[in-house]
């Protein structure tokens, strides 16, 4: 198998899991990262041959805003595209017809997508949603994915994609006015929070400082804590915690359009 283009936002690493394991599953020769996630991250980049592989998670079932800009600058002369969908095992709603909007406005031929489970970013440890996932069957299944993809490209055979999802897409929901928020007590100030956010709006002085008002609420900074330091308690998002742990706990399993 020729080159593999990993081109993925992936705040708590789950996307990029997944994405790695259909690369692995397609054999390829060589893979390249392109890491949209943190700020600065923008690819001013043109693919000409290969294979790529667009990841992103579901944000309220659409593309995050954010991961969507930061693709803009990746474009390509028509090589075959594999999408992938991360979603909390609630809905991936519309995301994946977007994304496949975009990767075609962008010069991609998309032949294939999946959408896999990752843990939910609002779970915790003693509210669980999709913990742990992608697991190991998870991995599998993407490995195997990839496999089918490759014998895909290696027939040259390639028809119109279907997939799930509705044109015009749901509306997209606000985001900001709510973030996590630092437990001084418990803080060592390594800054890793600060490190693993995609908007570089934590900073680390005397206190740790998050502007609320432009966080989209990944919970990266929450998960890489190594302190348990940062928590996200919002009476709202509390509520909606409570909701999707008792309507969203029974497993979903990966779906994918070859």
């Amino acid at each position: 198998m020729q080159t593999a283009h990993l081109i993925y936002f992936s705040p708590t690493g789950t996307t990029r899991k997944v994405s790695e394991a259909i690369a692995q599953g397609f054999g390829a020769g060589k893979v390249i990262h392109y890491d949209v996630t943190l700020p600065g991250s923008k690819f001013d980049t043109v693919l000409t041959d290969g294979v790529a592989i667009i990841g992103i998670p579901v944000y309220a079932g659409r593309v995050p805003k954010l991961c969507w800009q930061r693709l803009q600058a990746i474009t390509a002369t028509h090589i075959p595209a594999v999408l992938v969908a991360l979603y909390g095992n609630r809905e991936f709603d519309d995301a994946l017809v977007e994304l496949r909007d975009l990767s075609v406005a962008k010069g991609f031929n998309v032949i294939a997508a999946g959408v896999f489970i990752g843990e939910h970013s609002l779970s915790t440890p003693t509210q669980l949603i999709a913990a742990g996932r992608p697991d190991a069957q998870d991995l599998k299944l993407a490995i195997q994915f990839g496999q089918q993809v490759a014998a895909k490209i290696a027939s040259e055979h390639f028809d119109t994609l279907d997939m799930e999802g509705h044109v015009p897409y749901k509306e997209r929901p606000k985001f900001g006015g709510q973030a996590p928020e630092t437990d001084a007590e418990q803080c060592i100030f390594c800054g890793k929070c600060a490190e693993v956010c995609p908007l570089g709006i934590i900073a680390v002085d005397l206190l740790i400082t998050t502007n609320a008002e432009n966080c989209i609420m990944c919970c990266a900074c929450v998960k890489a804590c190594e302190v348990q330091a940062r928590h996200f308690r919002h009476p709202q998002i509390e509520e909606k915690r409570a909701i999707l742990q008792k309507n969203c706990s029974k497993p979903k399993t990966p779906e994918i359009f070859i």
